[in-house]
């Protein structure tokens, strides 16, 4: 370990606004193998490292972090994938357009991807370590804008990959803090380190339950798979009301402080104290505090359900768990609610809509014996709706952030 110091959690959300679309659209089922040919169609070589690093989908806990309460997230299978060799410049090449682009680690923003990997380099380099120049080449599976996490994904991949080739033996949190620090300090997103440690700490197979407030991570047993459904309707945490909540909820902490109730965040109030602040808080507050209230109770809850194999009561959780984003904390979409009522509607034991809101994607239970079934009628009924299609595919729990093996290309 290199001793990053580290503080807080808080929500990691969308690609900067205005950062055009590196992730935007789906590629090839093998992104490794894809960058790998970029790579050595650009740069005439073989690359010499290669990291990966996934998306995330969180099953329980919205706007809970910030609040000092826990997420039940877990990272999947889809990831982006940045491979890169030793170079006297910086120059980069990603899948999306195949168009090769400078950068300089010492320069100012070029509202293009590459800030992501000029990030990690000030920050690296800001906690003296070594980073030489690089060719790289980039390629994702994930979607961008579906709270997914695709931008936490590609800083971490980016970090491993540079830390690889500076021969850096970087700890889970070091990747962490560093993928924290470029997108917050370095890009201006208005994140923290969740999504980061999630895309880090990812374990096969399990879930993780984050104590926000402490940082304690549980591991919770996901042997099954999740349906994501993929709204369409791209989020940036800028352009939303995402700072109004934010701000909201710290009017109301100071309220409920005011009145004599000693708690230090608003996730530490009982769903039982709420009775106690009625007509204290003023709306929205009210609102506002029975979300993070009541959706701290219900991701405790989805733990022990997850654990207990009671996937009727996750699912359950997951259903009031939107009803509350849509009604206490008004960060829902038209589509995402049209989905969680189509697969409710269909068949399914639970639908939610998954990151911070204002757009994304939704992520839902379904029997495995009539998926097949509730997923076609569902994808009908929002075309019917809609007028477009509805992207939708499974997800399990899958590995964080790892070193992949350089792959041949040539020949």
């Amino acid at each position: 370990m290199i001793g990053i110091p580290g503080s807080g959690w808080y929500w990691s959300v969308a690609v900067p606004a205005g950062l055009p679309g590196l992730l935007s659209s789906m590629t090839t089922p093998s992104p490794l193998r894809q960058a790998t040919s970029l790579f050595q169609s650009r740069f005439a070589s073989r690359p010499a490292v290669a990291a990966s690093a996934p998306g995330r989908v969180n099953l329980l806990g919205e706007h809970t972090d910030y609040n000092g309460g826990p997420v039940l997230p877990f990272a999947i299978e889809r990831r982006v994938v940045v491979v890169a060799s030793q170079a006297d410049e910086w120059l980069a090449v990603s899948a999306v357009d195949g168009q090769l682009e400078s950068f300089d680690p010492g320069g100012s923003g070029s509202s293009r991807w590459t800030d992501f990997p000029r990030a990690a380099v000030r920050v690296m380099r800001g906690f003296g370590l070594r980073i030489p120049g690089a060719h790289l080449a980039v390629a994702s599976a994930l979607p961008v804008g579906a709270g997914l996490s695709s931008s936490a994904a590609l800083s971490l991949a980016s970090v491993r990959a540079l830390a690889l080739l500076a021969g850096l033996k970087l700890s889970l949190p070091d990747l962490v803090e560093i993928a924290w620090r470029a997108e917050h300090d370095e890009l201006g997103v208005p994140c923290g380190r969740m999504d980061q440690t999630v895309v880090a700490h990812g374990v096969r197979g399990n879930a993780l339950l984050i104590e926000c407030a402490t940082g304690q991570i549980e591991r919770v047993p996901l042997p099954g798979k999740v349906w994501i459904f993929d709204t369409g309707t791209t989020h940036r945490l800028a352009e939303s009301d995402y700072p109004r909540r934010r701000q909201e909820c710290a009017q109301a902490l100071v309220v409920v402080q005011e009145r004599g109730i000693a708690v230090r965040t608003l996730a530490e109030l009982s769903v039982a104290q709420l009775s106690q602040l009625s007509g204290w808080l003023p709306p929205p507050l009210d609102r506002r505090t029975r979300h993070v209230v009541t959706e701290t109770a219900r991701t405790r809850a989805a733990a022990k359900a997850l654990a207990g194999h009671d996937l009727t009561a996750l699912g359950r959780l997951m259903v009031e768990g939107h009803q509350s984003l849509r009604d206490d904390f008004q960060s829902s979409t038209i589509e995402a609610d049209l989905i969680v009522e189509s697969v409710m509607l269909r068949g399914g034991l639970g639908a939610r809509l998954t990151g911070a809101g204002w757009g994304g994607a939704v992520v839902a239970l379904i029997p495995e014996q009539w998926e097949s079934r509730i997923v076609a009628e569902v994808r009908a009924d929002f075309k019917a709706a809609a007028g477009r299609e509805l992207p939708a595919w499974a997800a399990r729990a899958s590995a964080g952030v790892r070193r992949e093996q350089v792959v041949s290309e040539l020949g």
